[in-house]
């Protein structure tokens, strides 16, 4: 399992952005897909972006055109930086990580659901906009 931590949460205005870290444990087949996660209080976890290990990425519409995603392999580390925020991105902020072979090599897959068990979670970082 990938160990996962993530950094940069915090409270901002609403237009304002924040720039988010995760680290990772390794830099592998394990880490082929990095992606990160929202989850609002009373919704289900949602995907927001993810990108695999050559650099290709998939947005959520709702963080299309405001966020993107990066990723340092040889620093073993996954960034989102967050534009143009709105009070209705508050929530709990999470990186994972998944394999190429769980993934079926398409990292859409554990980021829209179909294959989000393959996911590895971080304990996540609190990202508040106020109004």
């Amino acid at each position: 399992q990938v160990q996962l931590g993530e950094s940069g949460g915090g409270s901002v205005q609403a237009g304002g952005s924040l720039r988010l870290s995760c680290t990772a444990s390794e830099d592998n087949e394990n880490t082929y897909c990095m992606s990160w996660f929202r989850q609002i209080p009373g919704k289900a976890r949602e995907g927001l972006a993810t990108i695999d290990n050559e650099g290709h990425t998939t947005y959520a519409d709702s963080v299309k055109g405001r966020f993107t995603i990066s990723r340092d392999n040889g620093k073993k580390s996954l960034y989102l930086q967050m534009d143009s925020l709105k009070p209705e991105d508050t929530g709990i902020y999470y990186c994972a990580a998944a394999g190429e072979r769980c993934s079926g090599g398409y990292c859409s897959n554990v980021l829209f659901g179909v294959r989000e068990v393959c996911n590895d979670y971080g304990q996540g970082t609190q990202v508040t906009v106020s109004p």
